[in-house]
């Protein structure tokens, strides 16, 4: 390493003059002014995770940052801005005279500088300078958080632990630096480059770069317990063999592990059950499996807000097309970093989270819905017209009993509950029993009963399922809806039946939309006002032009994949791809 980067800073307490001149809130005024907040200066050591005021609190003081960093927490303890270094927390309640408005705590180890309420309002408040400049920096601010993206904020700082000594750190590492390199500087920290170093060399190293990565012990050291305090987000290294949470268990149980993620190594091949074992350990905890380099660069995207999710919409044989999209969309570079869908659309998806080749989704799933009709079991017409059997055996043998945590990509799947009367979204469990549940139309299917709970198709609440997409906060969203609001017409009109023998002789009955369809469209118009607000919040919309395909044309397979790769193609060269790289990241797509 550069010998200049090594070397320690001064200490601000040495030059406190120096270091409030150069603070935006005293940048220009005059001497006077900061020469008498200079000799009222108290300091301050917080510790990462440590809380500096929570909401509610009196404003007794406003606070500069030297260095580390400063989060700012919502109501429902969301981090929604950060503070750095050179920045200041709590003049605006001692300026308005009210309490704290939200809780603020240290993101890692942080120097502070204060000035008490009292001071505060002696030296500053009584310079018409000094009021302007709090003014302004009170309307840079707001814009900021008028202008702020998504609900998570990028990481800056990332701690990489092992959790047993099976591990190479130093590995795995080198690949979390060489991934995060595509998006900015990066900076390795380890325990023998930042032994005896102070809280300004730290925050030296963070300034310098974009991403900063502490490779933490295995074991809880008074290393690991400093890259623990000093990261945005901590990534649990775990072999996909073991399954010990060890150490970490009383950290996670007490929250002190703030934002943690779980990177899964498998030797090869994803090992079924890994997930589910540490998920046990960490509840709740969002997991990535990790088989090689290729793999990294996807939980980089995911973690930095860079990522893409693909949604699918339901709609019947219509959903072919989205095999199309999907062979578009890899054809011109665009990364698929996460998926999910609802009905036809989550059956799909559920394909390409298992990373399946554009000629192995087309043969498997012509195999499952072209060469045998998978709604051809009818039975007697108590609960639905058919009995489901043959689409579970039909799902069960294409998709293995694979459980939903286990596929290669971060996936989803909605369903509607029709006894709480709420969307259910489906991250985990045996993948098969799930879609079965979110392609059961009510009616035609029979519904999946699952923990004394009743569930259908999701196309009844939420078939385009944008918002659940959304909600993730990794980045892009992509939404591909193939539910065409006219989905069949007649030319009849009217308002009964024809008799049964006239029907008999092929009189009347030919142009009546059958009953699958009517059951089928009825189980998801009600969906549908709710369906164009999420087609707003995609980022980029695609659209196929399917009005000449009936929601049961399982023959129209082909056709339908042709108009999708078609659309979808014409939709990214029209100016689509330029206008997700500028969202997404220069260079992010290839």
């Amino acid at each position: 390493m550069d010998s200049e980067d090594d070397r320690t800073q001064i200490d601000p307490r040495a030059n406190p003059w120096a270091m409030l001149a150069a603070l935006p809130l005293f940048s220009g005024l005059p001497r006077s002014i900061v020469d008498a907040a200079v000799t009222e200066l108290g300091w301050m050591s917080l510790p990462g995770g440590g809380i500096l005021f929570e909401a509610g609190a009196p404003a007794d003081a406003v606070y500069f940052v030297v260095s580390g960093c400063l989060g700012v927490y919502g109501p429902g303890g969301e981090l929604i801005r950060r503070i750095a270094a050179g920045e200041t927390v709590g003049e605006m309640g001692l300026i308005i005279a009210r309490r704290r408005t939200a809780g603020v705590r240290a993101l890692r180890d942080t120097e502070l500088a204060m000035l008490s309420a009292a001071t505060f309002e002696r030296v500053l408040l009584g310079h018409p300078e000094a009021i302007l400049r709090l003014a302004r920096i009170a309307v840079t601010r707001l814009a900021d958080r008028e202008t702020e993206q998504g609900p998570q904020i990028t990481p800056r700082t990332l701690a990489l632990v092992p959790l047993d000594d099976g591990i190479d750190i130093r590995q795995q590492s080198g690949r979390l630096v060489d991934a995060l390199s595509r998006f900015g500087r990066v900076a390795l920290v380890d325990r023998e480059r930042a032994v005896s170093h102070s809280p300004q060399w730290f925050h030296e190293r963070e300034s310098k770069s974009d991403f900063v990565v502490y490779a933490g012990d295995t074991g809880d050291t008074p290393w690991t317990q400093l890259c623990l305090r000093q990261a945005d987000v901590v990534l649990l290294a775990a072999r996909a063999s073991a399954g010990d949470a060890g150490w970490t268990a009383g950290r996670w149980a007490d929250g002190s592990m703030r934002h943690a993620e779980l990177l899964i190594l498998h030797d090869g091949e994803i090992a079924r059950g890994a997930a589910a074992r540490w998920h046990a350990a960490f509840p709740g905890i969002a997991h990535h499996h990790l088989r090689g380099p290729a793999d990294y660069d996807r939980v980089v995207r995911l973690l930095t807000g860079r990522g893409v999710g693909l949604v699918l919409s339901g709609g019947g044989a219509r959903g072919f097309a989205h095999l199309g999209v999907v062979r578009a969309l890899r054809e011109h570079g665009v990364p698929i970093d996460l998926v999910g869908g609802t009905s036809m659309g989550a059956i799909l998806a559920a394909g390409v989270a298992s990373e399946w080749s554009h000629e192995e989704l087309v043969r498997r799933f012509k195999r499952c819905f072209v060469d045998t009709n998978p709604l051809s079991d009818y039975t007697l017409p108590i609960v639905s017209l058919v009995s489901g059997r043959k689409v579970s055996t039909l799902l069960r043998s294409e998709l293995g009993d694979i459980d939903i945590e286990d596929l290669p990509l971060p996936y989803f799947c909605v369903s509607s509950n029709l006894t709480t009367g709420r969307m259910s979204v489906h991250q985990q469990g045996t993948l098969w029993r799930w879609l079965r549940a979110s392609v059961a139309i009510p009616g035609v299917l029979p519904p999946v009963f699952q923990g004394g709970e009743v569930f259908v198709d999701g196309g009844a609440m939420n078939i385009l399922p944008v918002d659940v997409m959304r909600a993730k906060g990794r980045g892009l969203v992509i939404g591909v809806d193939v539910s065409n609001d006219r989905a069949f017409t007649t030319e009849l009109e009217a308002t009964e039946m024809p008799s049964i023998w006239n029907m008999l002789r092929g009189r009347g009955g030919r142009r009546h939309p059958n009953i699958l369809q009517i059951l089928w469209r009825a189980g998801m118009v009600n969906s549908t006002s709710a369906k164009l607000e999420r087609r707003v919040q995609s980022d980029l919309l695609i659209t196929p032009a399917l009005e000449s395909l009936d929601l049961l044309d399982w023959k129209g397979f082909e056709r339908a994949i042709e108009i999708g790769y078609r659309d979808a193609c014409e939709r990214l060269e029209s100016g689509a791809l330029e206008q997700l790289a500028k969202v997404y990241a220069a260079g992010a797509l290839s």
